[in-house]
C-alpha cells in the first residue's frame, strides 16, 4: 500500500466536490440531457438531509437498477473517507431522487452481504473503475439500495441487474 500525502488527499476531495457541483449545475440546467450519463451509466440526483446542518444536499450519482430499487455506490473515488451523502443517509434514510424530470421519494438501506456480493459482481463488470476504487481504500465500498416509496417507480436507466 502506498502513502498518499495530506495535500494530495485534500486536492482529490476538493476536485471531487468541484466536479460534482459543476456536474449538478449542468445536469439541472439541461434537465439531464447533458451529463445524464457518465461512463455509460445513467445519473440520478440524490438529495439527502445534511446530518449536521439539516440542509438539503444534492449529489449527482451513477446508478443501476435491481428490480424496483435504484442502486448507488459509495466509492468516493476510492478515498478512505465515505462520501458525505452516504453518511447523511445513515442518519436520515429518507431522500429524494431526480431522474430526468421525474422526482421520487426513496428510503435508503445498505445492501446485505449476499446482495452486495451479487450486485458488486455486476457493478464491477459494468464499470471496472469501482473495483480499482476498492483496491485503493481500506474500507469496503458500500452498495446502497434506494427503494421508491408508494406506487411510483422510477423510469429510465439500465436494465435490472438480476
Amino acid at each position: 500500500m502506498h502513502v498518499v500525502s495530506v495535500a494530495r488527499l485534500r486536492l482529490r476531495r476538493w476536485a471531487i466536490r468541484g466536479l460534482s457541483k459543476a456536474h449538478l449545475a449542468v445536469h439541472r440546467v439541461t434537465k439531464g440531457r447533458v451529463l445524464g450519463s457518465v461512463a455509460g451509466m445513467p445519473v440520478l440526483l440524490l438529495t439527502t438531509t445534511g446530518r449536521r446542518s439539516g440542509k438539503a444536499r444534492t449529489t449527482p450519482l451513477t446508478f443501476f437498477r435491481d428490480g424496483i430499487d435504484l442502486v448507488v455506490i459509495g466509492s468516493n473515488g476510492g478515498a478512505d473517507r465515505p462520501p458525505d451523502w452516504s453518511l447523511n443517509l445513515q442518519q436520515t434514510p429518507r431522500a429524494v431522487v431526480e431522474i430526468g424530470t421525474d422526482k421520487l421519494v426513496v428510503t435508503a438501506r445498505p445492501a446485505s452481504g449476499q446482495q452486495r456480493d451479487r450486485l458488486w459482481a455486476v457493478i464491477t463488470a459494468t464499470y471496472a473503475g469501482y473495483a480499482r476504487y476498492e483496491e485503493r481504500t481500506t474500507r469496503r465500498i458500500p452498495v446502497v439500495l434506494l427503494t421508491p416509496e408508494g406506487p411510483q417507480i422510477a423510469r429510465g436507466g439500465p436494465s435490472t441487474l438480476t
